[in-house]
């Protein structure tokens, strides 16, 4: 008997602890919060006052974090940043022959495997599927991993909408699949992907149209974006620009799988499913890790 997702709401989060990835991040998303208020850069004696740090403090921790100036970061983080690199670093998405349902791609010395669940098989709502599910401290905040035997088919960005929500975000998507709370079980991929190095099994749990979305966003290297127009021409369906952005928005894999590379035509950031600011701070991460 298959069973509904749990409905327990998942205990609250217990503050990162110093020195970790998501510890260091929540200084970040403070720090660009500050820098958004601001009617201009600020300094880093500055930033980090309205932080209550001490500036050699606050820069130990954010050169551990990004590894560049805050001065450098804010310039990655500027709202016509994502402009700029639609202008230097866009990838066409053009590529020979048709990769088809599986493939491998690079994300700095990560490998990743992928395969996708058939048409009919997601057409029973993810019947016959155990989802392991846990918790981690990721490099953006807390992080919610799912995954089936085959590999993570679920990494949800929790800061933006609180792990209640994320939780059953991710649930809704695969209703009639069992769902168990094993950690352990994920901790490896998720090491993995969060360091960016060893092996990471991918399995796509949706339907054709998005999958093929997908795939293509697994073409667009680090420190490089993409259009919606682009994807829609590479997935050989031009005119489903809108359809695309849908496709893009309800990718569960964030991260590994990199929607917050695909933008506007103008250049716009567009929308975001684990919140927009999330989006602008993981450009700017791969911005400063490529020199882009």
């Amino acid at each position: 008997m298959h069973s509904t997702p749990p409905h327990t709401t998942p205990a609250p989060p217990p503050m990162p602890a110093p020195d970790t990835p998501s510890y260091h991040y929540h200084v970040i998303r403070r720090a660009i919060a500050l820098i958004d208020a601001a009617p201009g850069p600020l300094a880093l004696a500055e930033l980090a006052a309205q932080m209550g740090m001490s500036a050699a403090h606050f820069q130990r921790i954010f050169s551990q974090w990004v590894g560049v100036s805050p001065k450098r970061y804010q310039q990655y983080l500027a709202m016509s940043h994502a402009r700029t690199l639609l202008a230097q670093r866009h990838s066409l998405l053009q590529v020979a022959g048709d990769i088809g349902l599986s493939g491998s791609g690079r994300l700095h010395d990560l490998f990743l495997t992928w395969e996708a669940m058939t048409p009919g098989d997601y057409a029973q709502g993810g019947a016959g599927l155990d989802i392991a599910y846990g918790w981690f401290s990721g490099p953006f905040g807390e992080t919610l991993a799912m995954g089936t035997a085959r590999g993570l088919c679920g990494l949800a960005l929790a800061d933006e909408m609180g792990r209640e929500i994320a939780f059953d975000d991710l649930c809704r998507r695969w209703p009639k699949a069992r769902f168990r709370q094993d950690r352990d079980a994920l901790a490896p991929w998720v090491q993995a992907a969060f360091a960016a190095k060893g092996q990471a099994p991918l399995h796509l749990i949706g339907a054709p149209f998005q999958i093929k979305v997908w795939e293509a966003l697994l073409r667009v290297p680090t420190g490089h974006v993409t259009t919606y127009g682009d994807i829609a021409q590479a997935i050989g369906n031009p005119r489903a620009v809108r359809a695309v952005g849908t496709a893009v928005g309800r990718n569960p894999i964030s991260l590994l799988i990199p929607c917050h590379r695909a933008l506007r035509k103008s250049g716009a950031l567009g929308g975001y499913h684990w919140g927009l600011p999330v989006k602008r701070a993981i450009l700017a991460w791969e911005s400063a890790l490529t020199g882009a």
